[in-house]
């Protein structure tokens, strides 16, 4: 095929599709211009996920009538003037890429007025072409409105994800720029509802208050230090509050909010030892080091950095929060699980293969939604529940550690993880009473709970479910939830703790629209409500937990798929102790 040149047009929106991915990389944009123009005021309005409306009002400087018109000019920018100063950047944009990326695939306006002037400057370009400009009367700072996003790019439009998700980017934006600049008062409003209000006090306590919960702000623990000319503060959770992923490990460089997967190796390097498996803290940290030392040249949506020491960055992220976290709370050094079974002189590879699962996992272990149609249906067809992987009748032993029920099966001795165990056992009890009267309790005294702004979003949508599985929950002011009555199964479990588990651990592709949703909201519950490793139960609770899961449906896995037992067959045990030939 001959090379031929591409139309300005066609080369306006391949520049865009790296700099505006989604509707959050139009909030991004505009967030650092305001940010950038001194704003101590910034105002959104969003509607729908953005692609409908996004409008972004600062305080800020503003654009002078004589530069609107460069301002949506690609490469047009005041913050560079050679070469030479893309490495001292001290400052959010600098390529000169966003309006005029934003402007060549959406319906967009600008009006602002500088300080110097008595009337501002309104312009509107569409496709990348600039329709209009008109002088108009307004206070001094800058409103940017982005309309009908990629209405002339349909390929793009068809790589968006649900509304729900990219709702979700949106928030989880703002979120972390609120955190960021605790000085600047944002106020956001989703299809004109009001869902971040931040104060511009100055005070990123009260923020992460205003945006999570008191209580939580309350227990974040400062995290700060100094070497090597890199300055890092900031807030990190305790080893108490942990979360299902990383998502909400933060990090700033320069004031720039960066995704490096570095960073937050340095942090959960910090809490090694303190945290179970497949747990995460929280953190909301912010380096501070020289320009000349980074290069943030590296993507075009400027959402990766690199360091010229990155061993140093990692020493002291790793460093100062291993000393925030034994300050707080000193927790002893304790030998790993992994190192002392390396160090035994029995080698791994000779374990014999009768130290068995209960049965064989991958063949029996369902997900919660299959699991929970077959137990429906077993009901519902008046089956005894006993059906994949049944166990035989156990004889009761004790307990040992706390944690877990040693008890004799004819076929040998069985251990059994009390809390997995106990899991399995609610979530049966509960899809059998769903579906025929399902008995909620009716607290004494309505709770209130406070969620973040993404997880208020997620609870909204989940109300009409929840009311279906004996939850009676009514939003309650902004960001807030009035819980009113829970299923009396879970009677002894908080309210609010029963609450914040069903959107903690929500990934953001899911929708509450999902056939599963209901299977997982009750596996989570679940989850929290049973009796944990640790408890010491009496000899009657003990052979109650025996007994109920006995009579569950599928009693050897957890509704999340690991083993509830393990079982020691009387084959192993002889051969241990030299009953039956040499081991």
């Amino acid at each position: 095929m001959p090379i031929k040149l591409l139309t300005d047009e066609v080369a306006s929106q391949i520049a865009a599709g790296e700099v505006i991915e989604r509707p959050a990389s139009v909030l991004k944009e505009l967030m650092e211009n305001s940010i950038d123009a001194g704003a101590t005021s910034i105002t959104i309005l969003i509607h729908g996920s953005g692609q409908q409306l996004i409008e972004v009002t600062d305080d800020g400087t503003g654009i002078s009538t004589g530069e609107m018109e460069l301002a949506v000019t690609r490469h047009a920018t005041s913050k560079l003037s050679s070469a030479e100063d893309l490495f001292n950047i001290q400052t959010l944009g600098f390529r000169g890429e966003a309006l005029a990326s934003i402007g060549s695939i959406s319906h967009l306006s600008i009006s602002s007025r500088v300080a110097q002037s008595s009337v501002g400057t309104k312009i509107i370009v569409e496709g990348g072409r600039i329709i209009s400009s008109l002088p108009i009367v307004q206070t001094q700072g800058t409103t940017i409105r982005v309309e009908n996003l990629f209405f002339n790019v349909p390929a793009r439009l068809k790589f968006l994800k649900k509304d729900f998700t990219e709702k979700q980017a949106n928030l989880g934006l703002l979120t972390r720029y609120s955190l960021a600049y605790p000085e600047i008062q944002i106020k956001v409003y989703v299809d004109d509802r009001p869902i971040i209000q931040t104060s511009g006090s100055g005070d990123r306590r009260e923020v992460i208050g205003n945006l999570f919960e008191p209580e939580l702000a309350r227990q974040m623990i400062i995290a700060d230090g100094l070497e090597h000319g890199i300055k890092l503060e900031g807030f990190i959770s305790p080893i108490s509050i942990t979360r299902s992923n990383r998502k909400e490990i933060t990090f700033f460089v320069n004031g720039r909010w960066v995704q490096d997967t570095t960073l937050s190796a340095a942090v959960l390097q910090a809490y090694h030892t303190y945290l179970m498996v497949g747990r995460y803290p929280m953190a909301v940290l912010f380096l501070t080091l020289p320009p000349e030392d980074i290069d943030v040249n590296v993507h075009p949506a400027k959402a990766e950095v690199r360091f010229r020491s990155p061993e140093h960055v990692f020493s002291i992220i790793q460093r100062s929060i291993r000393k925030a976290l034994l300050s707080s709370s000193p927790v002893p050094e304790l030998q790993s699980a992994n190192t002392f079974w390396q160090s035994n002189s029995v080698n791994q590879k000779l374990m014999d293969p009768a130290w068995e699962m209960a049965g064989d996992l991958n063949k029996h272990t369902l997900s919660a939604n299959n699991d929970q149609r077959i137990i429906q249906n077993s009901t519902q067809n008046g089956s005894h529940p006993q059906g994949f992987g049944g166990i035989p009748l156990l004889r009761l032993v004790g307990q040992v550690g706390a944690a877990y029920l040693v008890a004799e099966g004819p076929d040998g001795l069985y251990l059994i993880d009390q809390h997995a165990a106990h899991e399995r056992i609610l979530y049966e009890q509960y899809i059998r009473q769903k579906d025929n009267r399902l008995v909620s309790q009716q607290l004494l005294e309505p709770v209130t709970v406070q969620l973040t702004v993404a997880q208020t979003e997620m609870m909204a949508k989940q109300l009409p479910i929840l009311g279906h599985l004996g939850f009676n929950v009514e939003e309650f002011g902004t960001n807030a939830f009035l819980i009113r009555a829970i299923p009396a199964i879970f009677i002894g479990l908080q309210p609010e703790t029963a609450l914040k588990v069903l959107v903690e651990d929500f990934e953001e592709d899911e929708s509450p629209l999902q056939q599963e949703v209901e299977a997982k909201i009750i596996a989570r519950v679940c989850k929290r409500a049973a009796i944990k490793a640790g408890q010491l139960l009496s000899n009657e609770e003990q052979k109650q937990l025996l007994a109920d899961l006995e009579s569950c449906f599928s009693p050897r896995t957890c509704p999340h798929g690991r083993p509830t037992m393990i079982h020691l067959s009387v084959d192993l045990l002889e051969r241990q102790f030299g009953r039956k030939g040499a081991r």
